[in-house]
């Protein structure tokens, strides 16, 4: 039937051109973005799995600065020990110098005051060795109550964190695995060829129980591990792993248990985390405060500070003797060997937050990897696509025009 009041072809044809539309400024809003899910109505589920790690990023960065800070505090706690070991070499010179017997009292008197000269400058090193208000060196980080503490991971601490300890990593030499060891060839596991741990995470409220599928191979390494839990949970679980101690352990914000499927049997996973019997159900228990903290330790590089490297050298040691040479010399010694102690420490400190630093670098670019391959758009299969849609829009609008101009051969049945 031809019809001049109702034009079922150009409505056809005009629903495909706004599809038609729809599509292309999505296609558009996608090559402009660089992103396939660049806000919620895209993908909800992706968009905020997305949004939840881009946070993680932010809180490791933060940790990262924090670890920085605390780097630069022991790099300048650790120059100034340094210096305060040159000049005790310069006093330990001046020490033996004055136990000759063929000196006058003249040059005593002359050795005694370069003693006292150099002597003095130690509490000056001391106290200048601060670094954005914090001290190791001059007692102000000693005692209960003044630890230098540092937060070494987003994950843990107080605040309802959630953990599960499992297996310290070693080789056949009882040393510390690195992150690119295989699980397959670390002492502690039992990672089958194909294993899977099933976590059940539940809210915060208590409300809703999620279980999350997390596959490994026994020939993964240590860090395909860590990645593979932190993107197959949406970062809703990390594992924790110490390159220095070798210990890992698994961490999440909620409640949560895990089961260990080897391909047949569903059980818990004794050799790995926890030591439940098997046929038994982990359960993350709770946090103990500062579990995700490293304590720096504090020194007192200042002199006669009784328990602390210096304590021996006060102002009191007199070399214008022989004998005084003598009794500055071992007390000189005493604090050589307390001091190389205590730098040896802050020393291994400075290493462990450096691989700690490490690690979260290496765990936020994986993060953010994983990141892109939920929300970043294919620009050369989104470029072709731009390009068919932009002919079908033509094509489209040729066809409206067309069947808006079928009417008018009404017209002719009236010639």
């Amino acid at each position: 039937m031809t019809s001049v009041n109702t034009n079922y072809g150009a409505l056809v044809a005009l629903q495909s051109l706004n599809q038609t539309g729809r599509e292309l400024a999505e296609v558009q809003n996608r090559v402009n973005t660089g992103l396939k899910v660049a806000s919620a109505k895209d993908n909800g589920a992706v968009f905020a799995i997305a949004e939840g790690q881009r946070a993680r990023v932010a809180s490791l960065g933060a940790v990262m600065d924090g670890i920085d800070r605390a780097s630069s505090v022991i790099d300048v706690g650790l120059s100034a020990g340094e210096a305060i070991g040159d000049i005790l070499k310069q006093l330990k010179e001046k020490a033996v110098a004055a136990q000759a017997n063929d000196l006058s009292q003249d040059q005593r008197n002359a050795l005694q005051a370069d003693f006292n000269a150099l002597r003095n400058q130690i509490d000056q090193i001391a106290n200048a060795a601060t670094f954005n208000g914090s001290n190791l060196v001059n007692g102000t980080n000693v005692g209960a109550g003044n630890a230098f503490t540092v937060l070494t991971s987003d994950i843990g601490g107080t605040g309802g964190s959630y953990s599960l300890t499992g297996a310290t990593l070693t080789d056949a030499d009882s040393q510390p695995y690195s992150v690119n060891a295989q699980l397959d060839t670390a002492t502690g596991l039992t990672f089958s060829a194909n294993t899977e741990l099933r976590f059940s995470i539940t809210s915060a409220d208590g409300s809703t129980t999620t279980t999350l599928n997390v596959n490994v191979t026994a020939t993964d390494t240590i860090q395909s591990f860590i990645d593979s839990v932190a993107e197959q949970t949406g970062g809703r679980v990390s594992v924790n792993f110490n390159a220095v101690t070798g210990a890992m352990s698994l961490r999440s914000n909620e409640a949560f248990r895990v089961e260990y499927y080897d391909g047949a049997t569903l059980t818990d996973d004794t050799g790995v985390f926890g030591a439940g019997a098997a046929g038994a159900v982990m359960t993350g228990s709770a946090a103990v405060a500062g579990d995700n903290q490293l304590t720096v330790s504090g020194f007192d590089f200042r002199l006669g500070v009784t328990g602390q490297a210096l304590a021996n050298l006060t102002s009191t040691l007199n070399i214008s003797s022989a004998a005084g040479g003598a009794t500055a010399s071992d007390a000189i010694d005493a604090a050589l060997t307390a001091l190389n102690r205590d730098l040896a420490t802050m020393a291994a400190q400075s290493k462990a937050l450096d691989v700690q630093k490490n690690f979260l670098g290496k765990l936020s670019d994986s993060i953010e990897a994983g990141i892109g391959n939920l929300v970043d758009a294919d620009l050369a299969k989104e470029s072709a696509r731009l390009q068919a849609l932009q002919v079908k829009q033509q094509l489209g609008a040729q066809a409206l025009s067309i069947a808006n101009s079928a009417p008018s051969i009404v017209l002719s049945f009236f010639r």
